[in-house]
């Protein structure tokens, strides 16, 4: 061949191949859609392959995400269908305007899918949420984000985040590197880097139907594994022993699902509570009263428990710490578990002393609380024909069914909130503490009511995230927004809206130890704050300590919100005149009064927890500091790592001493053991 002949073919067929790249990029573009959505972002959806990414900045965090569900033991993907087109809507929510693109696929002998995408102008995240429709399909999964490529845009210290779906075991938060293991959270997830602070926040805003799971894992600042789901059962994490139930309909939608990318994963955990409170609003009345400070009998009297105590406790509010009251004048005084001490023929025995004790509080201008744990059988192991109170049925009738039998755990048998039995009881017991006239009630081990079953004695339930709504709502209505609803051991995100306060850990006393695990779940999920009216770090106890971790817990209940005394006040003791003085300062009053918790300094403490806690307000500034280490221990400030200005002076004034130092950049707090300041 000529030479020229040569150079023609090779110029028509690089001309036809750039012409091939050209139509390549006008069908690529002709297919995807790109949605702005707040300051700086885009959703981009493609419609050839049904895959979704997403940017920030002009930068893409996430590439490439498909949908799936499982039905009728198969698995689908949005990838696996053939024919689809995009839809658009306005809709005015408790958020605002927006706009919902629908994505929907259909295909042969498959159930139609749609994925719904909400995206608002004004906001840095979108709601997405997955939708079959067949004829009597069933499924017990559903993603609505599966990605193998997501990217943080920096990763010095990347972390991705454990969230518990309870309290209860002293399971911990535990913000783990980003390996290759895969991590799986509950409800809710956070991948970020620690040093810059930015990356995702993840998480389900509906919890009436189904459990969420949030799993990750990858390598340096990238994902090879994202997926956000509903269907999430793990004994060691959900308390399940089998799979997660099967929703069964004509239609199924998983839960609405929160996804953002935040230049501080704080800011988008706080969002990401707020946007849940709002669209997933209480069931009752939310509290408009002022921030709880009481007392409750589990944190030293626990089963000694009597009414001579509890009246000596109430005088030693009345006489010894009138100054330690809320905003309204009062404080709560709270009997916990074994108040049936004073009732002489149990639940359907003599209330009287009960009553005498309400009068004995509200005489002396405080509220009386009481505790119950309403879907627990503590005397499973005891005959089985035993009635439960307020009907003819049995306990044995009652048990939450399992595949292996029943769901025993801490001792309590779980009882099906479906169950009529389960719901008279509820009312009968209710309907005797409101006659009482108390005016809080603990109520704890509601994690057994949301637990996976069988099968439920009402046929149309068959999840227990649903047995749980049914449970909760059944309390609610017969509570009728009559008392303080204080969840203890709950489902994290669930119990919101059923509860006004709820306690962020388990169980807590009085060591050094003590509080560094209740501020693990500070650290980590403070969030809870803007979720609840109020987040709650248990019973603050302090006999027989030093005065280190004396301060350190009582500063530990004063950044968590409300503070709920523990201690036996019925007799006395030398270390009560310094608790007492500093409960009556009016400067821990004022710290009281907004109730919202303190955010961490840092996200990288694994089951740890970090050493500062913060809180801006309008005029001032609030700073946590903690000695964990029972030797002495100096702590170093960073102005500008703390939120404040690296230029500017600042006077700390300590609430509980009253002394004073200078913040100029950076300072260095030191300790003779362990212990904590709080500064103004």
């Amino acid at each position: 061949m000529k030479t020229n002949d040569m150079k023609y073919l090779r110029t028509v067929s690089l001309t036809a191949f750039l012409l091939c790249c050209v139509l390549s990029l006008i069908a690529k573009n002709s297919t995807q859609k790109v949605i702005k959505f707040g300051k700086q972002n885009e959703l981009l959806i493609n419609l050839n392959n049904g895959l979704f990414s997403m940017k920030v900045k002009g930068i893409e965090v996430l590439s490439d995400a498909a949908a799936a569900y499982a039905s009728k033991g198969r698995k689908y993907s949005s990838k696996d269908y053939q024919k689809r087109k995009l839809l658009t809507s306005k809709k005015q929510d408790k958020l605002g305007q927006t706009i919902i693109y629908t994505l929907l696929s259909e295909g042969r002998d498959v159930p139609t899918m749609r994925q719904y995408f909400t995206c608002y102008p004004d906001q840095e995240f979108i709601l997405i949420q997955l939708e079959i429709e067949g004829q009597g399909i069933a499924s017990n999964y559903m993603a609505p984000l599966i990605t193998h490529k997501a990217t943080l845009n920096k990763g010095t210290d990347v972390r991705t985040l454990f969230v518990p779906f309870d309290n209860d075991t002293f399971i911990k938060y535990n913000a783990k590197p980003l390996t290759d293991k895969l991590n799986k959270s509950a409800e809710l997830g956070a991948i970020y880097d620690n040093e810059s602070r930015s990356g995702f926040v993840l998480g389900s805003i509906d919890h009436a139907n189904w459990k969420t799971g949030v799993e990750s894992a990858g390598s340096g600042k990238t994902l090879h594994q994202l997926t956000l789901f509903g269907g999430f059962s793990d004994v060691s994490v959900t308390r399940d022993s089998i799979e997660h139930g099967s929703i069964v309909n004509d239609k199924i939608l998983s839960p609405r699902m929160f996804i953002g990318y935040f230049s501080d994963w704080r800011d988008g955990m706080e969002q990401y509570a707020k946007i849940t409170r709002k669209l997933s609003p209480p069931y009752h009345k939310a509290w408009k009263n002022a921030t709880p400070v009481g007392w409750n009998s589990w944190g030293v009297i626990k089963e000694h428990l009597t009414y001579n105590k509890a009246v000596a406790v109430v005088d030693f509010f009345d006489k010894e710490i009138r100054a330690f009251r809320n905003n309204d004048g009062t404080a709560y005084i709270d009997l916990d578990s074994f108040w049936d001490n004073m009732v002489p023929g149990g639940f359907s025995g003599d209330f009287s002393k009960l009553k005498d004790f309400v009068n004995y509080c509200k005489e002396r201008n405080l509220e009386p609380g009481v505790y119950w744990a309403p879907f627990t059988d503590w005397g499973f192991r005891d005959a089985k024909d035993r009635k439960a109170e307020g009907s003819d049925y049995k306990f044995s009738e009652m048990w939450t069914k399992t595949r292996s039998g029943y769901h025993d755990l801490d001792g309590g048998r779980a009882l099906d909130p479906t169950h009529p039995g389960t719901q008279k009881r509820i009312a009968y017991i209710i309907e005797k503490l409101k006659d009482c006239g108390f005016k809080m009630i603990k109520i704890d081990f509601l994690s057994h009511a949301a637990i996976e079953s069988t099968h439920f004695y009402d046929s149309t339930i068959t999840t227990g995230m649903q047995a749980y709504r049914i449970g909760m709502e059944c309390l609610s209505d017969h509570l009728a927004n009559s008392m303080l609803v204080y969840a203890a051991i709950s489902p994290s995100m669930a119990t919101a809206p059923y509860a006004h306060m709820r306690r962020i850990a388990c169980d807590a006393w009085k060591s050094i130890e003590d509080t560094e695990y209740t501020l693990n779940s500070v650290n980590y999920g403070w969030w809870q704050t803007y979720l609840y009216d109020y987040i709650d770090a248990d019973h603050l106890v302090f006999e027989k300590e030093n005065q280190g971790a004396n301060r350190a817990r009582l500063i530990s209940g004063l950044i968590t919100g409300p503070v709920i005394l523990g201690d036996d006040y019925s007799i006395q003791a030398s270390w009560q005149e310094e608790v007492k003085r500093w409960l009556q300062l009016d400067a821990v009053k004022v710290l009281i009064k907004s109730g919202k918790a303190f955010r961490p300094i840092e996200g990288n403490t694994g089951e740890k927890t970090s050493r500062m806690f913060v809180r801006h307000e309008e005029n001032c500034t609030y700073l946590a500091i903690f000695n964990y280490q029972k030797e002495a221990n100096q702590i170093s400030i960073d102005a500008s790592r703390i939120g404040l200005s690296a230029n500017k002076k600042y006077v700390l004034t300590e609430l509980l001493n009253d002394e004073q130092l200078t913040l100029d950049n950076k300072l260095t707090i030191a300790f003779k053991q362990e212990g904590a300041y709080i500064y103004r």
